[in-house]
């Protein structure tokens, strides 16, 4: 084996939604986006749903290119609580987002006449910046449903004279949207009904949301047809065969002087899960300590042990401080299931209480403590009924701290 140059470059880069060195798998997810582009008249939007760690941000933005390619104007950003305040934060969002792309348009007010010594008429201009758009929509009578749509219905005539297929408003962490009744504010369902009224008129523009598995549940809760406008894709762990491009792959790219052995390369793939925010995390870490190691002359190998540690303390852990003592002891029982990596009832977690426990929970306290942990992140509640860790592998974690 080669020894690696001191000033050798990682090429593996875990993190929030960063850009993996090789997007492994996936194709199938990109062709259907494909498909949702190609589309003259808006009868779909886009859901991109999965747990953390599965790679939605980054899938997302690899779809950036391929719209604007096909010639779709791009907007978007990151949502949060804030845009749920109220109906008008909501509003504020979009027309940020359009200002953007806006800004550089400018809309013909006439004509006046030249001063001094020319008497040609001079063209009156105006830039449809933030401040305009913000301004028509306080101007436009109605609900905030009807000042949003007025916007969106003159941003679109403006945009379609650049030749612009349509424009796409891509938000992450879609999640965090919800209605407000005791507030009387619905900025969910303000957002579904207005682009579902521009849809109808033909207008372009299309919805890329990207988030949790809770945000579908939440979608169809605002507005009972809303999962007829959208296709959902369901971001799951990566195969046998992706996993270990995913592991290979950047590592052949960057011309590293250290390679995977078989052996290493089936190790971290079992390791991962699937999950490619762990594979990343993984590589980066066995490429840190194996640099250290061949400088000193010592033997590579994979510290399973060490890296599990440090995961344990780098992503999980701070999750696991939200949860009471009596809600751990709760996961503790979910994690002795066997279909704990997937979907879980109330009621198998009852019975297996009685197994692992002395005194074993009853239904309306699981019921109680499930949805608490849903409050904090830890699990969450899909359309079936039952539910699921919304935090990939933590089940194993759960384990390793009994």
């Amino acid at each position: 084996m080669t020894t690696p140059p001191v000033m050798f470059k990682n090429p593996f880069r875990p993190g929030a939604g960063h850009m993996p060195p090789y997007l492994a798998g996936r194709k199938s997810e990109e062709a259907e986006f494909a498909r949702l582009l190609d589309q003259d008249v808006i009868l779909e939007n886009l859901i991109l749903t999965g747990l953390r760690g599965v790679g939605k941000t980054v899938l997302s933005e690899s779809f950036k290119p391929l719209a604007i390619q096909k010639g779709w104007v791009w907007v978007g950003a990151d949502l949060s609580e804030a845009v749920s305040v109220s109906e008008t934060n909501l509003a504020t969002r979009l027309i940020t987002d359009l200002s953007v792309v806006t800004s550089a348009l400018t809309l013909n007010l006439g004509e006046k006449s030249g001063a001094g010594f020319t008497s040609e008429s001079v063209p009156i201009t105006q830039p449809v910046n933030f401040s305009f758009l913000a301004k028509r929509f306080e101007e436009t009578p109605g609900l905030t449903v009807d000042k949003l749509k007025s916007v969106l219905e003159f941003v679109w005539a403006l945009v379609k004279q650049t030749n612009s297929k349509g424009v796409i408003f891509a938000y992450d962490e879609a999640q965090t949207l919800a209605d407000n009744a005791q507030k009387d504010q619905y900025p969910f369902s303000v957002l579904l009904d207005a682009f579902q009224s521009i849809q109808r008129k033909g207008i372009p523009f299309m919805l890329a949301l990207v988030g949790l598995p809770t945000l579908l549940p939440k979608l169809v809760e605002a507005r009972a047809y809303a999962e007829r406008m959208f296709r959902v894709i369901e971001l799951s762990r990566l195969d046998a065969d992706d996993r270990r491009d995913a592991i290979i792959k950047p590592v052949e790219s960057a011309k590293c002087p250290i390679k995977f052995t078989t052996g290493s390369v089936d190790i971290i793939a079992n390791l991962s899960g699937g999950y490619p925010y762990f594979i990343q995390f993984i590589c980066r870490e066995v490429f840190d300590i194996w640099i250290q190691r061949i400088s000193q002359g010592r033997e590579t190998g994979i510290p399973v042990d060490e890296i599990t540690r440090k995961l344990d303390t780098d992503f999980f852990a701070g999750r696991w401080a939200r949860a009471t003592d009596r809600q751990r002891e709760l996961m503790f029982v979910i994690s002795h299931l066997d279909t704990c990596d997937g979907e879980f009832s109330v009621q198998e977690i009852v019975d297996m209480s009685a197994t692992v426990l002395a005194n074993k929970f009853g239904n309306s306290h699981v019921n109680q403590m499930l949805g608490a942990l849903a409050n904090v992140g830890l699990v969450y509640k899909n359309r079936r009924g039952k539910y699921s860790f919304a935090v990939p592998l933590m089940s194993g974690f759960i384990r390793r701290q009994s």
